[in-house]
């Protein structure tokens, strides 16, 4: 792929991850080419906060010609699955990227150990045979050093024989370990001889039983992008400490291969920026599922779940999530991000291609007294105001129609415009109307709404220019549709779900997993609304088409929505109803 001239790129505001990969290709570090990578383990689906890794992974490379591979980190067969594989390709391609090649960790299982036994016969490396408690307490704290373990000395054809039995299945889980041999009193306490090769007897998806060994992340992720000539491996900041490790690593790989004179040279070169935190909401993989296998959501694409495939089902769009990614940055430190700010986003994004429907979600019928029994007009409605080139779409009008219950209000204070008694108001699309009085239920009830129209005030004729204070939306009885709709809100009533569970299960002795979550959990973020109606126009719109609810907000058509149950989810609100919520 051609590398495209960084002078090239417009002099705007980059982020500082995008100022050092300007820098190195300026520089000519690993030969001017760019090459980044994104490494997901497939043990559950991506959330927003992956979105974040991607749009920068991608990003970069699109925006300076270079390459980013997609390379999935399977090295754990306890956890991975090809169902989350299908689904990560199918959020990378939804979110709009596109990988150079789809490599697996365990492409390189022969190679890196090939490498452990290098190591080993270098003297780098030992069989442990502590366990993992005794290994964690000799490894001592930060400000003090750790002791050595007795097995650190050991003759290296032991090693070799054991790590040997090791990979043949003849060693037990847990039994044995091999860690590299660095030093026990290093500051930094990733150095302090880790492990770097564990038994694990479980088939593995793409390499079956060939493998009893694995290695573990710190040891099997750098080599990787090494191997896959990786120049620029961007990740967040916890792995800020497991950089010099990393960097280890590769001047012994490098070295092992012949290539020490210049370690620096051809290299993956590192750089931490912030994961995304966002408010109201909970990301670690870890206990999305236990969400899911509890049954608080209804699974991984649950429309509440931060998950990639849950917010397309919800209806956002691939473009308001990178905007938003794009408009929060990069940066070296964390901070909480305002989960308003993406449904700002959401919004800013949607009203520019949502087209517009008329749904009414809490209906009462208002019946227009002096139009024609069995008359039926056809109007016309614009699909999306803000295109100027919108097609349209008709809608029928009748002597009896629906309305929002809330857009009437039978002795309404000066400042309600919409509509009451002796009051006028607009029907949108149509004719301005003037109630003219109510019926009631014997529980004082309104169950119809009587009212009397201008015939000269049909949108486009010269009167309808005349002015009212209100304009309000509706639906003809017999020319609609029932359809089911389902207002998602945020799952959490607490700005930051993860402090808040740890302190209480902190408090009450311990309690965990889905018992420590109950408390934080909003009660309604879903409800579930079978008393609505939509126009028949709705039936043309499938799954992930952007639809606004004029009036009233955004929506999708469910993926089980069907023409003969219509099921719409919420979006987001025409505005940020929370804040009043929260305060």
């Amino acid at each position: 792929m051609e590398i495209k001239n960084t002078e090239e790129v417009k002099s705007e505001s980059l982020s500082f991850v995008e100022e050092i990969v300007k820098q190195n290709l300026e520089e000519g570090k690993n030969g001017g080419k760019l090459q980044t990578r994104f490494p997901p383990e497939p043990n559950g689906y991506l959330h927003i906060g992956h979105a974040k890794a991607i749009c920068l992974d991608f990003g970069l490379a699109e925006k300076y010609g270079g390459v980013c591979n997609l390379r999935f980190d399977d090295t754990n067969p306890a956890k991975e699955d090809v169902e989350y594989v299908d689904a990560i390709q199918e959020d990378i391609k939804w979110l709009g990227f596109n990988w150079g090649n789809v490599y697996y960790a365990s492409d390189y299982f022969q190679q890196l150990y090939d490498f452990a036994i290098e190591l080993i016969k270098e003297g780098k490396a030992y069989i442990d045979e502590q366990s993992s408690e005794e290994i964690a307490a000799q490894k001592g704290t930060p400000t003090t050093p750790g002791t050595d373990s007795p097995y650190r000395n050991r003759p290296v054809e032991e090693n070799l024989q054991l790590f040997q039995k090791m990979q043949a299945g003849e060693i037990e889980e847990g039994a044995m370990v091999l860690r590299a041999k660095i030093d026990m009193a290093n500051s930094n306490m990733h150095f302090r001889d880790p492990i770097i090769y564990r038994v694990k007897k479980i088939p593995h998806h793409r390499t079956g039983t060939k493998w009893n060994v694995y290695p573990n992340y710190d040891f099997a992720h750098g080599q990787s992008d090494f191997f896959e000539g990786v120049t620029h491996s961007l990740c967040t900041l916890e792995f800020v400490p497991h950089r010099p490790l990393y960097d280890l690593f590769i001047d012994w790989l490098k070295m092992s291969r012949g290539e020490g004179d210049n370690l620096d040279d051809n290299r993956p070169r590192q750089t931490e920026f912030n994961k995304l935190n966002l408010s109201y909401t909970l990301m670690s993989k870890r206990n999305l599922l236990i969400l899911t296998q509890e049954g608080v959501v209804s699974g991984w694409d649950d429309p509440r779940m931060p998950t990639i495939c849950g917010m397309r089902r919800r209806g956002y769009s691939p473009e308001s999530i990178r905007n938003f990614i794009k408009m929060i940055g990069y940066t070296k430190y964390d901070a909480l991000n305002d989960y308003a700010m993406l449904e700002y986003s959401v919004r800013e994004d949607l009203n520019k291609r949502a087209t517009r429907l008329s749904a009414v979600l809490n209906p009462v019928k208002l019946i227009i007294t002096n139009y024609p029994e069995g008359q039926v007009e056809t109007l016309e409605a614009i699909d999306n105001p803000e295109d100027e080139n919108s097609k349209k779409h008709t809608i029928e009008f009748s002597r009896e129609l629906w309305i929002e219950r809330d857009d009437f209000m039978e002795d309404a204070p000066k400042k309600f415009f919409r509509l009451s008694v002796d009051r006028e108001v607009r029907l949108k699309n149509a004719y301005i109307i003037k109630c003219t009085g109510v019926k009631k239920d014997a529980e004082g009830n309104i169950e119809e709404i009587y009212c009397e129209y201008d015939p000269q005030t049909k949108s486009g004729m010269p009167e309808a220019n005349r002015k009212v204070k209100g304009t309000i939306h509706w639906l003809s009885v017999n020319h609609c549709l029932p359809v089911e709709v389902r207002n998602y809100d945020r799952l959490w009533m607490v700005e930051n779900p993860r402090d808040e569970i740890k302190k209480y299960s902190d408090e009450h002795e311990g309690v965990r997993g889905i018992e420590a979550m109950r408390p934080f959990l909003n009660p309604n973020s879903l409800e579930i609304n079978t008393k609505a109606y939509i126009e028949k126009y709705a039936t043309e719109f499938k799954p992930l088409d952007y639809i606004q609810f004029q009036r009233i907000g955004y929506y999708t058509p469910d993926a089980d929505s069907t023409n003969d149950h219509l099921i719409f989810n919420r979006t987001v609100g025409l505005k940020d109803s929370w804040a009043k919520i929260s305060k």
